[in-house]
């Protein structure tokens, strides 16, 4: 028995991964990716999203695969926008308030929340370590991020990305003051630039 040749043509598209609702939108039935775990023919990546044996489990992809509404931010767009060296243990999403994510979801990442009309402000897509294409916030509304929810973070943390971002060749000083007014953090940016500058 091997893979079904419209599924598996899906699955190179998409970098040897396949969703449920994929195999659903082709016209085959949940049953059939059960059978091929069964078979070794495929492995399940996490809930609803299923690998080759031989491929590489791209972690943040599959999680992103799950939900559209996720946008990776704080520690886990600091390491995509190439802020910080660490790979973070735990990633991070921001989704609307207005949305919530299934448990399975949760208990794989740390999920902040915010307003439905600032959720999509600077997010940018990024390439991960191993390729693939996820959503995540830029530089500016990192940096912002970070400020918003600073009691919830390590301060060292904070302290280091703003470090990075100054240094960076890459950063957009206007943006960041733009999305600083809109996320209302202005007055903690100019404590820690007063310092960093």
């Amino acid at each position: 028995m091997g893979i079904n040749s419209e599924i598996l043509q899906e699955m190179k598209k998409n970098n040897n991964v396949i969703t449920t609702s994929q195999v659903l939108q082709l016209g085959y039935s949940k049953a059939l990716l059960t059978k091929y775990v069964k078979a070794g023919l495929l492995e399940r990546s996490g809930h609803g999203v299923y690998i080759l044996p031989d491929a590489v489990n791209d972690d943040m992809y599959a999680l992103m695969l799950r939900s559209s509404k996720i946008i990776f931010s704080h520690d886990t767009a600091l390491f995509l926008n190439g802020l910080s060296e660490r790979t973070p243990f735990r990633h991070t999403v921001t989704i609307p308030s207005d949305s919530a994510l299934p448990a399975s979801i949760k208990d794989e990442c740390t999920c902040f929340y915010i307003k439905p009309e600032l959720h999509r402000l600077g997010m940018i897509e990024k390439k991960t370590t191993f390729g693939n294409t996820v959503r995540c916030y830029n530089m500016e509304r990192t940096i912002c991020d970070f400020l918003r929810s600073r009691n919830r973070c390590d301060e060292e943390t904070v302290i280091s990305a703003v470090k990075n971002y100054v240094v960076s060749k890459g950063k957009n000083l206007n943006l960041l003051a733009d999305y600083a007014k809109r996320l209302r953090v202005e007055k903690a940016l100019k404590r820690y630039m007063e310092v960093l500058l």
